[in-house]
């Protein structure tokens, strides 16, 4: 085993993904080696999540198991990082005392200079891509100044705050010298974008910018909070052939009842207008969002709404969480009290009404000719997305590897023939007889 050679694990989203870039890049300028396997590494940092139960019992379990390999005598050192330290780090402190070090979130400086290290300030903003190197998510902000009452984002990762424009460019320049086509924008809450820095939204104007940089083909938009949508965004995203037809807007709920009490500053007739606005003003949208289910004052009335607003609105894709009682959140006085059972029995009736849509949708697009760019390859298919699909949770396209010679990370126009619920199958073209998506 060589010594200090270091291995990242990162769990939760995207924004931890980039946080975990930006560490190994700097641990990779204090010459340290990195390794993808905990079993071949010196020491092992667990980049954790802390959002909901099911996210912090993954983030203790791979604590707990690389422990184990520590008390073999497999690892030397064991960090912990990340939200579920931020927000519990006295307790993992006391409970579990092997860990070496415990920091919280973007704790980058203290990371490094517990391998004896120092952070290299001027090159903060680069970072070592661990997506495939065609695609990777810009992180355009930390924190969250919305009052939800069932989130422990703040505590985790504090309030809104804007990271400049001239830096994000940068570092979008230095992701396309790796070969980067595709951005997404990632953030707590993308559309307060500027707002603490610069007096006012100006995600429009980043998004602008950033579509200048040669080599960008792709700019995606994820993490859009539905109360202040700037509109001169609409305008942006209609006018940039940049900028994918593509929105996700997380709305957790459509019932008055419950949106009052999560505290979203939204009702279900500003929700509508707001959406029926996207799809008007937007050609060829596609929608994705997500749903919380369970939550305390969630009866079948309000679980009703809901279902009847999916029925009406047509996302191209949806998720659906369990509610998850969060210490230490306004919501918590609520309690509990819809069962785990309910809860469960709710989001599959949920799936199988979106199933059913998404199929819909799927086979309006046989026999259409769709911009893909291609992912990785699988068994007998290349694996590809369009504009309308983000990587890891949106559906894909399936391109057979015996008729079509194709490049990972390269852009085709492929014709669409089948689908399934959730993805679809095409070909390169063959002469004539599709259209354009």
């Amino acid at each position: 085993m060589k010594q200090n050679k270091i291995s990242i694990i990162t769990l939760g989203c995207s924004k931890n993904t980039v946080d975990s870039e930006r560490l190994m890049s700097q641990l990779k300028l204090n010459k340290f080696d990195l390794t993808n396997d905990p079993n071949q590494a010196d020491s092992v940092i667990i980049n954790t999540c802390g959002f909901i139960d099911a996210a912090k019992e993954e983030s203790i379990n791979m604590i707990l198991s690389t422990i184990e390999l520590k008390k073999k005598g497999k690892l030397k050192k064991v960090v912990v990082a990340g939200c579920l330290s931020e927000r519990y780090m006295n307790d993992l402190r006391n409970e579990i005392p092997e860990v070496d070090s415990f920091f919280g979130t973007e704790a980058y400086e203290g990371i490094v200079r517990e391998f004896g290290g120092n952070l290299k300030y001027e090159l903060l903003g680069e970072r070592i891509i661990t997506t495939p190197k065609h695609y990777a998510y810009l992180k355009i902000s930390e924190g969250c100044d919305n009052p939800c009452s069932f989130c422990a984002i703040p505590l985790m990762r504090g309030l809104h705050k804007t990271k400049p424009m001239d830096q994000l460019l940068a570092e979008a320049e230095s992701l396309v010298r790796q070969g980067v086509k595709e951005l997404i924008l990632i953030g707590q809450d993308t559309t307060d974008y500027g707002i603490d820095l610069y007096g006012k939204r100006n995600l429009a104007e980043l998004m602008n910018k950033l579509s200048e940089i040669n080599g960008i083909e792709w700019i995606r938009l994820l993490y859009v909070y539905p109360s202040h949508f700037p509109d001169d965004l609409m305008n942006e995203m209609v006018n940039n052939t940049k900028i994918c037809k593509y929105i996700d807007v997380p709305l957790q709920h459509i019932s008055d009842t419950v949106l009052k009490s999560m505290r979203r500053g939204i009702t279900q007739r500003r929700t509508k207008e707001l959406l029926y606005t996207l799809k008007e003003k937007i050609p060829g949208l596609s929608l994705r969002t997500t749903f919380i289910i369970g939550y305390p004052n969630e009866t079948e009335k309000e679980f009703e709404e809901l279902c009847s607003f999916i029925r009406d609105i047509k996302f191209d894709r949806l998720g659906v969480f369990t509610y998850s009682i969060e210490e230490n959140t306004p919501s918590f006085i609520l309690g509990d009290p819809v069962s785990q059972e309910i809860k469960e029995e709710r989001k599959a009736i949920l799936m199988e009404i979106q199933k059913e849509i998404s199929e819909e949708k799927n086979r309006s697009y046989i026999g259409k000719r769709m911009k893909v760019l291609i992912d990785s390859l699988d068994n007998d298919y290349y694996v590809g997305r369009s504009g309308r699909d983000a990587p890891e949770v949106d559906g894909e396209i399936l391109i057979d590897t015996k008729s079509n010679t194709l490049n990972i990370g390269e852009f085709y126009h492929i014709d669409i023939y089948d689908c399934n619920e959730y993805d679809l199958f095409g070909n390169l073209p063959a002469a004539g007889g599709f259209d354009r998506e």
